[in-house]
Parts: C-alpha cells; sequence; structure tokens
C-alpha cells in the first residue's frame, strides 16, 4: 500500500490526473460556446452547449451507486477520462448545433465520472486530520487548468483557429490514463462498497446536505454565466481573456486559502457568509460591467476577482462540510451530491442567464444571477 496523506504518491499522482483531465474541460466551456456561436447558435444555443454537458454529467453522477458497484475508483477516472478526452475530436465535423450537444452529451458522462472519482479519491487518500488541505490543492488541480488555458483558448481562438486547441485538449485529457495506471493502493483496485445515490432516495442521508448543496447550486449557476457569456459579451478577446484569467486564479486562491483556514480555525460559518456575499458583489459587478460602452474592463476585473474568491471559499467549505456531514464510508455519497450541485448548477446556469438575457440584456442576466446567490444566505445558519 502507498503512502497515505498529502505526502502520499498516489494523492501526487491524482493531483496531476486532475490536472490533465480538466486541462480538457476547462477552456472548452468556452471554446465551444465560441464554435457554437460561430456556427450560428447564438446565445441561447451556446449556453445550451454547457447545459447539455452538465446533464451528461449529472447523469453519470446519478448513475454512480451502480457504477461504484461495479468499478474501482481509479477504473472509473481512467473510463471517464477517456469519454471526455477521445470524443473532444467529434466537435471539428460539423457546428450544427444538434451533434454539439450529442458530443457534450457524451463527454458530460465522462466527467461526471471524473470528478466523482477524484473528490471521493481525495477522502480515500487522505486522512481526516489533513482533508482540509488535501480539498485545498485538489481544488488548485482543478483551478489551475482553468486559470491559464479558459483565457488561453480564448484567446488561441483567433491566433490558431479551433482545431488545434480541441486535438490539444483531446490528448491532455488521456494522457491522464498512464497517470492513473501509477497509483498503487490497494484500496484503489477494487469496487467501492458506498452507494452515493442513497443521499438521493433516502431523506435522513440527504437532510445533513441539503444546505451546504444549496449554497454550492446557487454560486455554480453565476459560473456557468460567466465561462459561457464573457467571451461572447465583453468587447474583445483580450479583455474577455483578461477577466477569466482573474477570475479562475481568485477561485484557485479563494479555495485554498479557505482550506488552509478550515484546518486552522473551523470557522466554516463565517467563511460561508463571506464567501456567498463576496461572490454575489463580484456578480454584481460584472452585471453593471456588461453593460458599459467604455471602461468595461476596469470594473469587470475586480469584479471577477471578487467573484472568484467567493466562489473558490464556497467550493472548498461546502466539500469539506459535505463529507463531515456524510460521515465515515459515505466519502462517495459526499462527492456525488457536492458534484451534482456544482455541475447542475453550471449548466442549468448558463442556459437561465442565456435566455434571460433575450428580455433583460446579459447584464441584467448576471445581475439576476448575483441576486439568486443573496438569497441562499439563510441557508448559511442551517
Amino acid at each position: 500500500m502507498a503512502p497515505g496523506g498529502i505526502a502520499g504518491r498516489d494523492f501526487r499522482l491524482l493531483l496531476a490526473a486532475t490536472l490533465a483531465t480538466f486541462a480538457n474541460y476547462a477552456p472548452l466551456l468556452s471554446v465551444g460556446a465560441l464554435w457554437a456561436d460561430a456556427g450560428g447558435a447564438g446565445s441561447a444555443g451556446a449556453g445550451s452547449l454547457t447545459a447539455v454537458m452538465m446533464a451528461g454529467t449529472v447523469a453519470a453522477q446519478l448513475s454512480m451507486g451502480v457504477l461504484l458497484r461495479l468499478l474501482s475508483l481509479r477504473s472509473m477516472f481512467v473510463l471517464g477520462a477517456l469519454l471526455l478526452g477521445v470524443p473532444t475530436l467529434a466537435y471539428l465535423p460539423s457546428q450544427e448545433l444538434w451533434w454539439l450537444l450529442a458530443v457534450s452529451a457524451v463527454r458530460g458522462v465522462g466527467f461526471g465520472m471524473v470528478v466523482v472519482a477524484g473528490s471521493a479519491l481525495v477522502a480515500v487518500l487522505v486522512p481526516p486530520a489533513e482533508r482540509g488541505r488535501a480539498a485545498g490543492q485538489y481544488g488548485v488541480a482543478v483551478g489551475l487548468p482553468a486559470v491559464l488555458l479558459l483565457p488561453l483558448g480564448v484567446w488561441l481562438v483567433e491566433q490558431v483557429g479551433f482545431a488545434p486547441i480541441f486535438w490539444t485538449a483531446a490528448l491532455l485529457a488521456v494522457a491522464a490514463v498512464p497517470l492513473l495506471r501509477g497509483m498503487t493502493d490497494d484500496r484503489l483496485l477494487v469496487a467501492s462498497p458506498t452507494t452515493p445515490t442513497d443521499a438521493l432516495a433516502s431523506g435522513r442521508r440527504w437532510t445533513p446536505l441539503l444546505a451546504p448543496w444549496v449554497l454550492l447550486l446557487a454560486v455554480a449557476c453565476a459560473y456557468g454565466g460567466v465561462v459561457t457569456f464573457v467571451p461572447l459579451t465583453l468587447p474583445s478577446s483580450d479583455v474577455a481573456s483578461v477577466v477569466l484569467f482573474v477570475a479562475s486564479a481568485a477561485m484557485i486562491t479563494g479555495r485554498w486559502a479557505a482550506g488552509v483556514l478550515s484546518d486552522r480555525t473551523g470557522a466554516t460559518t463565517l467563511l460561508l457568509m463571506t464567501g456567498i456575499a463576496t461572490a454575489a458583489l463580484g456578480m454584481a459587478g460584472l452585471g453593471v460591467a456588461l453593460d458599459l460602452d467604455s471602461g468595461a474592463a476596469l470594473l469587470a476585473v475586480p469584479a471577477a476577482a471578487a467573484y472568484g474568491v467567493g466562489f473558490g471559499a464556497i467550493q472548498n467549505e461546502t466539500l469539506v462540510l459535505m463529507f463531515q456531514r456524510a460521515g465515515p464510508g459515505a466519502h462517495g455519497r459526499a462527492s456525488t451530491v457536492w458534484n451534482l450541485a456544482y455541475d447542475a448548477g453550471s449548466g442549468f446556469g448558463a442556459y437561465a442567464i442565456g435566455v434571460l438575457a433575450l428580455p433583460l440584456d446579459m447584464g441584467g442576466a448576471f445581475l439576476v444571477a448575483a441576486l439568486a446567490i443573496v438569497l441562499v444566505l439563510p441557508a448559511v445558519r442551517r
């Protein structure tokens, strides 16, 4: 058995595999929306691309009860990486919306397997006393590709076109497979006894996770709008790239900092309230910036930083809280419920903001998303 904890070899391989798969996922959130828009899909169509991918992700997560009895966590991550990466190349033959939606649904299933297996592996490989820091480090591995590749992908579309981006993203996801095969911990080689979908079937198991689930869902809805529509709405790809870079960098900073503070102080309620307030303020600032004719970047950049820090803190604290409330032996359940909130929120938010933009304009739709974040503050008391 490999050494456990955040210094263990298997945990480091998990972080590397997470970097590789999210290097596929992160840039294609915006690049895929640009590809659909270039094919004439419009804002609603571009939003539906994110929504359908997240629907595939949620469908996979709801099937975890069966999959975890058939597959080890490592095998599930491997299969998910292949389903995420290989179909990326299928975007290239056509820009017809129905085809793009079908490809996105398949990739969403793979991504769902990756995120549930990945966050569950954090709890398996790391003892409880180190999970705050481990969740923070895992959050950095999840967020770093967004910091570097989300803005870079938007900029590269104008420089080299779409095909090189799709090919590179596909190869990066597949590169996770040999990393995962290098893991040696005995617990990763057998099917998991946990059944995370019990959390959806049993009120007793679901109720303790409800409040953090609602918090994460509300803030994730806004995230779907940010990554989908900022590149389509801001005046240039350079400005959009800077805003996406700042939001992504702030997100992993917030997640890492919350992990450190969580282990040191245990101040979960304060961290959650601060995260909610900061994310709502940032989203409102982005909404105002998107309606400005000039000077949009001057407001959009600090607003993106505020939203990113708040969202990062919410991600870390809700994950740690769900692990605590789910109890021993239910890491798969907590991971599934957490990812359901993140992915369903991202998908629904992208679609809803795209639809709201038709009567309200994009800035007004972002302000509605900010209000939705504020409305979940009472859930923090639970």
